[in-house]
This record gives C-alpha cells, sequence and structure tokens, in this order.
C-alpha cells in the first residue's frame, strides 16, 4: 500500500483510506494491511476521487478544518474525515431527506459537523463554521460558481485552498462543455489564482474539477 498523497493510498490501481470507522458508508470494502483497515475509495462515487485518480494532488492536511459544500449522503466526506485525522469537517447539506445519511455518518465519527442549510446562504451557518484552511464544493446548481465564490470569501483563509467540481450540465445542458469551463474559469479568476484542474471523464461526463488559492 503506497501512499501517493497526504491520508490517501494506492494498491492495484485503486485508491484507499485508512478507515476511522469499521462501519461501510456506500457498500466500499476494506482491506487489512499490517494491522491497519483501509476503505477503498472509488472514483465512480466520488468526484475527489475522480481527481485524485486523474491526477490531482488535493492537497488536504491531516490538520485542515474544512468546509464541505453540498455534502449529499457523506461518500465523500467519509474520505475525508479519513484523512483528517487531527482535522474537522463543516458538512453543509440541503436536503433534510438526504441529511439524515450523513447524520448517521457523522455519528460514527468524531471530525464531521452536519449542517441543514441553503449553501447560497452562508448566513445561515456563519454562527456554526469557524474559519477554515480548505473549501470544497460539489453541488449541481447553476449558480454553482458563485455559491463557492460567496462561501470561500467569507470562511477560507487567505492560505487556504479551494476546489470546485463543475458541472456543465447543472449550468446549461444546451451549451458546449467547453465554453461553460471557460466562463465558470473567468468569473473565479477575480478571486482566485488557478492552481491545478482535470478533466474527470471517464469516471464522470461533462464534469472538471479546480483546485485554487485565493488572490
Amino acid at each position: 500500500m503506497d501512499e501517493i498523497q497526504e491520508g490517501i493510498f494506492s494498491e492495484g490501481g485503486n485508491l484507499y483510506t485508512v478507515a476511522a470507522s469499521d462501519e461501510d458508508v456506500y457498500g466500499e470494502n476494506f482491506v487489512e494491511r499490517q494491522g491497519e483497515s483501509y476503505r477503498r475509495w472509488h472514483p465512480d462515487r466520488s468526484k475527489a476521487g475522480a481527481a485524485v485518480k486523474k491526477n490531482m494532488d488535493l492537497g488536504l492536511d491531516k490538520s485542515d478544518d474544512v468546509l464541505y459544500l453540498g455534502a449529499a449522503s457523506g461518500t465523500t466526506v467519509s474520505h475525508f474525515s479519513d484523512i483528517l485525522r487531527d482535522g474537522f469537517v463543516f458538512a453543509v447539506e440541503y436536503s433534510d431527506t438526504v441529511i439524515r445519511d450523513l447524520v448517521h455518518v457523522a455519528e460514527d465519527r468524531q471530525n464531521i459537523a452536519p449542517i441543514l442549510a441553503d449553501a447560497r446562504n452562508p448566513g445561515e451557518y456563519d454562527d456554526l463554521v469557524s474559519e477554515v484552511d480548505y473549501v470544497f464544493q460539489d453541488i449541481s446548481q447553476k449558480d454553482q460558481p458563485e455559491i463557492f465564490i460567496r462561501n470561500a470569501k467569507k470562511f477560507l483563509a487567505s492560505d487556504g485552498l479551494a476546489v470546485l467540481a463543475v458541472k456543465a450540465q447543472s449550468i446549461s445542458s444546451s451549451r458546449n462543455p467547453g465554453d461553460i469551463f471557460e466562463e465558470v474559469k473567468e468569473k473565479l479568476r477575480a478571486h482566485f489564482r488557478l492552481v491545478d484542474e482535470v478533466n474527470l471523464e471517464p469516471h464522470e461526463k461533462d464534469h472538471i474539477v479546480l483546485k485554487m488559492k485565493p488572490e
């Protein structure tokens, strides 16, 4: 088992994180190596996992505090929880149905705070979230870049990292995805310096992930 990034391991072409819990989250399998339990991280079920598979260094540090926007049922959040052995995840999700699964994941871990709120309105949770080292967003909305900018400006430390999964079809189903990606990057350039980007094919269609630093 080779560590390819902080807290992320590879073996046989598969990705793994050291399991912070012995409970599976989405049917992933566990393997034991030298007395340590590892959980497989499926890139087809996680935009962040797909980005790692496409050779993006997420830049997560085990002590980072993370604001995760669009946490859904907790698939990727659970792997972030594994990586952040000394850090914390503020996990924001809008759906009161989906967040029940996220709460179940958090019950078995000490470093996840599920927050039921609309990421469009960070004022809803500014009394719950402190300044963070890292912002990750995976939200299927037309205004996803604006949501991302709003939250990063409010919560992200000046030397932090911001990572955005861009879904072209959520912005427009009729336009060319490449044009949409360029438009999103142009909006972001006023606030961030682009550090890295990857296209998520074949794991996700018409998706890119952008890694940025605040300007």
